[in-house]
């Protein structure tokens, strides 16, 4: 394992600026956590009753707070920290009941479920159930709230077919070169689509900068229990815990309680611009954490400061981003959301069938989840969690 030690100290002060080597990872880490998710944020929020300029504001905000708390935290640690904003988390909003209290309630849910993330670093016990949700359940969960989002890339493809088709194809295509550039690829494909699909020949954005939007957040028992609490257990279950997996798996020593911690500040202090969820990356992670980031361990967390930096610039632009989205058709939009989580579905799909003992509440937990249900004014992944959390108690209790 790695562990701080004057002789690691005194390397790493020896190379005090990034190599370039690192420069290079950290700007593909950026450009693959921002434009393969970058759609499914924007769906999120505007599932939840966001206006043009206040999804843009949770985007650009969104990719800020990731940014600079993954700077913060490489630099802190001397670790490659790569940081996130929730795409799972974000793909549970997409397919949420919008709040009665409109994106007012969903702010006050995002502000809910950061704090959840705070205490479960601080306070060990939250932090050990989080944990304790079976695997099986919250892969489940994650499966069932995406099902409906994969679906879209097929309707879209009778209903649009000379819009979705071309972006479908070259994700497929592309994937079968590099899996991680089949999205930004298919980002691409989309931008062309909409320039040629446009009306007035003109796509381009009124701004390309601009301030984050201020949104005062309402809380709600509705709000904080079917987005809140099921935000913060998907993200625990999906970004947080894996990612802390990821570090280990190289020979890292993160600190879980503090990073949480760490990561559900930044979702505080963003949440009222926006920003659904910040946390710990797990894909990244492993791209910042291997060889291949640099041959020196000791040298990798620049990767993940870098990449820090890109997504803040990166963010600066979500604006101009939003503003060019607005031009596509929502079925393109929709599919570029779906292709975007075939893989996130096909992985969790898998971990919450491979306990044969646990498949009966895994599928009722899935089934439940992607019916979209709603009732009593909470939704259907907190419905179809709760019946999948009975039935695996009464299971293992009769065993």
């Amino acid at each position: 394992m790695l562990a701080s030690s004057t002789d690691d100290f005194e390397a790493v002060m020896a190379h005090p600026f990034p190599p370039v080597r690192t420069i290079s990872t950290g700007l593909v880490v950026a450009v693959v956590g921002f434009f393969s998710s970058f759609p499914i944020v924007l769906q999120g929020l505007v599932a939840m009753d966001a206006s043009e300029a206040e999804a843009a504001s949770g985007l650009m905000m969104a990719a800020v707070a990731m940014g600079l708390a993954a700077i913060f935290l490489s630099l802190w640690y001397k670790q490659p920290i790569s940081v996130a904003w929730s795409t799972p988390g974000a793909a549970l909003l997409a397919v949420s009941a919008t709040p009665a209290l409109g994106f007012s309630g969903a702010v006050g849910a995002f502000l809910c479920a950061g704090a959840l993330t705070v205490l479960a670093g601080m306070w060990r016990p939250l932090g050990r159930l989080a944990a304790a949700i079976p695997t099986t359940l919250a892969q489940a969960m994650l499966g069932g709230v995406l099902l409906p989002l994969c679906i879209i890339p097929f309707k879209a493809a009778v209903e649009v077919p000379w819009q979705a088709l071309p972006v479908i194809l070259t994700w497929f295509i592309a994937g079968r070169f590099n899996r991680l550039i089949a999205v930004p690829a298919a980002v691409v494909a989309s931008a062309i689509v909409v320039v040629l699909n446009a009306s007035d020949g003109s796509v381009r954005p009124e701004h390309l900068v601009a301030a984050p939007v201020w949104t005062m957040p309402t809380l709600s028992v509705a709000s904080i229990v079917g987005i809140g609490i099921p935000l913060f257990i998907v993200t625990m279950a999906t970004q947080n815990i894996p990612g802390i997996a990821v570090m280990r798996s190289f020979g890292y020593t993160p600190l879980a309680g503090k990073l949480f911690s760490a990561v559900g500040g930044a979702s505080i202090l963003s949440a009222p611009f926006g920003a659904p969820a910040t946390c710990l990356a797990a894909i990244t992670a492993a791209m910042c954490s291997n060889e291949d980031s640099h041959p020196d361990p000791h040298q990798r967390y620049w990767s993940a400061v870098m990449a820090g930096v890109f997504y803040c610039i990166f963010g600066v632009f979500a604006v101009a981003i939003t503003g060019f989205a607005a031009h596509a058709d929502p079925l393109l939009m929709g599919t570029l959301t779906g292709i975007a989580l075939i893989g996130v579905m096909a992985n969790a799909t898998f971990a919450a069938l491979e306990v044969p003992a646990e498949r009966e509440a895994a599928v009722l937990t899935f089934a439940i989840t992607a019916s979209g249900i709603t009732v009593f004014g909470l939704g259907a992944a907190v419905w179809g969690l709760a019946a999948g959390g009975i039935v695996y108690l009464v299971t293992n209790r009769s065993k």
